[in-house]
Formats: C-alpha cells, structure tokens, sequence
C-alpha cells in the first residue's frame, strides 16, 4: 500500500550533515510515509552513511553522476506515490510535528496546491540564530511576484499530481523554486503555515551565491517579459533585484550582515529557543551516539 506522504531529500557531499535530517524525519509523529534520499553523484561518505538506516521506508537511489538539486528532485516525483510530496535537505532538520501538521492543513483545504511553513536558522554547532516567518495566504505571498514568493524551499509540501503538472527548470539554479513559483502563481494556490517546522541551517551568508540566485531570478524575469508576463512587471522585478542586489553585497562586505538584513533572520522568543532544545535533542546531540 502506498504511503500517504513521498518526501524527496536529494543530496550532494552531505557526509557531516546527513544523519542528523534523515534522524528527523524517522522521528515524526506522522508516520505514514516514504523517504526518497537521492545521492547526486557525491565523493563523500554519504551514501554510505544514507545506507546505514534500516528503517524499511527509506529507500536510498545511487544517482552516480552530479545532475544537481532540480534534476534529482524531478526524479523523486517520478519515483513518488501517495498523495502528497514534501522536499527535505540533507542539512535541515524537520521538527516532529512537520509532517502532520502539514497534511492536516492539505486534507482540510482541499484548494491549496502547495504549503510551505516558517522555519528557524541554526548554525553547524547547534545556536539558534532566529526565525524567518512566512505569510499565511496566498494573496500575501504573492503580492510582489516580481520580488520573489516567501516559502521557504525546504518547507515545501504539496499535491503530487500539482509537482507533476509542473517540473522544476533545470536551467534555474539556485532559483529553481522562485521561477516554479513565478511560472505557476496565477493558476495555482499556495499557503504557508506560520509555525516553526523546520531548521536551516545557515552558518553564513554567502554572497556569491545570494547573487548568483539574484542574477538567475533576473533571467526568470527576463524570460517571463518575453512571453505573457506584462513587461513592467518584469522590469520591476529586475530593478529591485539589482537594488537588493547592492544592499547585500554592502551588508556582507561591511560585516553587518544579519544586521542590516533583518529580513533573513528575526529574534526568536523563549518559547522557541525551548523548542529548539527539544528537537536538537534528539537530532543533532543523538548523531555523535551513533558513530561506530
């Protein structure tokens, strides 16, 4: 019989990192489901380490060549059953309500597509840096297209006939979840939760790559003007890009990094930094017991 939920976590070099996610998930009061770990060509110990769970609704793919994040998460819809398909990193870790919380909210809005979640930031030893808060609706989250939609990739959790209908582009990477968004709002209806459900895990901010997913968005945009999308639609998008563009790279240059970009990380209040504790607990603090 096929499980409720699929849930598609492709990895790449993921050796440090890995344990602690797939930890979260087999830790989930929700346990209707199947774990996809996708290995995109890694030259670690990843896939040995993937290959150490004996839990039989984790099944790990050997994907031998370096395809990238897009490709690999294409291939887990194809290889999905059940009713719902829900993304997971190899470096995030799920808090153990996700899951439930996140079909509750799909069976009883029967007109959503897509659901993302809010979620807190954490660094590699474990500190909890804060939160990024999502909007609950789908007019909220899309009611500056050309700025980008505020789901958090990594939360994301929807129908399976919608991922399907829609692929993600190879060619948008590190964007491939804002152009999906921006090519599929006006027809589709997205929702996020506002409580925290997952940790990213974010020790830096790396300007490079912040950029370079600046500067992908931007083509989405260019692309987008040249088809049906109005052009100064786009030609917004692609000012504000550039505008954003300049903030973060003074902000990283100049060190106030969280500071200035408070969008990226808010304070987080006691009863989150308890939580947190919680599901550390019996994610990150458990791994190092289960070396040999």
């Amino acid at each position: 019989m096929s499980p409720l939920v699929s849930i598609g976590m492709p990895v790449y070099n993921c050796e440090r990192t890995l344990a602690a996610s797939i930890l979260s998930i087999a830790n989930q009061t929700f346990a209707d489901w199947r774990l996809f770990v996708l290995d995109d060509g890694s030259q670690d110990w990843t896939l040995a380490i993937a290959r150490q769970f004996a839990d039989p609704r984790i099944e790990v793919i050997d994907g031998h060549h370096h395809r990238g994040l897009p490709w690999r998460l294409n291939q887990a819809v194809e290889m999905s059953a059940g009713k719902y398909f829900a993304r997971m990193d190899g470096d995030d870790i799920a808090y153990p309500e996700r899951l439930a919380k996140q079909v509750a909210f799909l069976d009883g809005h029967p007109d959503v597509d897509l659901l993302a979640a809010s979620m807190s930031v954490f660094t590699d030893g474990g500190r909890l840096l804060g939160l990024r808060l999502a909007p609950r609706s789908h007019e909220a989250i899309c009611v500056h297209p050309w700025s980008g939609f505020p789901m958090a990739h990594p939360t994301w959790m929807g129908r399976i006939e919608w991922f399907r209908r829609h692929r993600y582009r190879s060619d948008a990477v590190g964007m491939e979840d804002k152009e999906l968004l921006f090519r599929t709002y006006a027809e589709s209806k997205f929702a996020c939760l506002d409580e925290v459900l997952l940790a990213y895990r974010e020790n830096t901010l790396p300007l490079k790559k912040i950029l370079r997913a600046r500067k992908n968005f931007v083509s989405v945009l260019w692309r987008a003007a040249g088809r049906s999308c109005a052009p100064t639609i786009a030609v917004r998008g692609i000012v504000g890009q550039a505008v954003r563009g300049a903030l973060d790279a003074f902000a990283l240059s100049s060190g106030l990094g969280y500071r200035l970009l408070k969008h990226r990380v808010q304070p987080a209040p006691e009863q989150e930094l308890i939580r947190w504790q919680e599901v550390r607990r019996w994610t990150l603090d458990v791994v190092p017991l289960l070396a040999p």
